[in-house]
C-alpha cells in the first residue's frame, strides 16, 4: 500500500462511479483491521504514529467513495475534469428553468403532503442525474461533461437538503 494511492487503488476496486456498496464496506473494513493503531500499541509510539495516518487515509478514501456526490467528483478530477463548483455555475437554461419552478413548488407547498411530493420528484430527478454520470464515466468516458452534472447533482444535492428541513418543519 501507499499514502499516495488514489481511493481506488487503496482500496482494490475498479476506477469507476459505479461500485458494489458491499464489496467497498468489506474493502474498507478488512483494511481497517490491518492498520488499526491498537495493532501496533507493541511497536511504540512511532509505529502507531504511522498506522493512524494509515488509518485516517483509509477512512477518508471510503467516506469519498461511499457517497455518491464525492466519487463522482473524485473520479472527474482523477480524469482531469475539475468541477470547480465555486467558480464554475453555468448550467443548462432548462436545469435553471426546473430548479426555480423547485423553489417556487416549495415556496407554495402549505402542507406536509405538498413537499413530500415535491420531495419525490427531486429524488425522481437525482436518480436521473446520478445514472446520467454513471453513464458518462463509466461507459462514455466524458469526464468534462460528468463534471457538468456533478455540479447540477450538488444543486439538486442543496435543494433535498432545503426539502428536508422544511419536512422536519412539520414534525415539531
Amino acid at each position: 500500500m501507499n499514502l499516495q494511492d488514489d481511493d481506488f487503488t487503496l482500496l482494490g476496486l475498479p476506477q469507476q462511479f459505479s461500485l458494489d456498496r458491499a464489496l467497498l464496506d468489506q474493502q474498507w473494513r478488512a483494511l481497517q483491521a490491518q492498520v488499526h493503531p491498537d495493532r501496533f500499541a507493541s511497536q511504540g509510539t512511532a509505529a502507531q504514529r504511522v498506522a493512524m495516518q494509515w488509518a485516517v487515509r483509509v477512512n477518508e478514501a471510503y467516506q469519498r467513495l461511499r457517497d455518491p456526490q464525492s466519487r463522482a467528483q473524485y473520479l472527474c478530477e482523477l480524469r482531469g475534469a475539475a468541477v470547480n463548483a465555486e467558480s464554475n455555475t453555468a448550467m443548462p437554461g432548462a436545469f435553471l428553468m426546473q430548479q426555480m419552478a423547485w423553489r417556487e413548488a416549495l415556496d407554495d407547498a402549505s402542507t406536509q403532503a405538498e413537499v413530500e411530493a415535491l420531495d419525490d420528484i427531486v429524488t425522481q430527478a437525482e436518480r436521473a442525474v446520478l445514472a446520467d454520470v454513471a453513464r458518462l464515466l463509466d461507459e462514455v468516458g466524458d469526464a468534462q461533461a460528468a463534471a457538468q452534472q456533478v455540479r447540477a447533482l450538488m444543486f439538486v444535492n442543496r435543494f433535498r437538503a432545503d426539502l428536508g428541513r422544511r419536512l422536519e418543519a412539520f414534525e415539531v
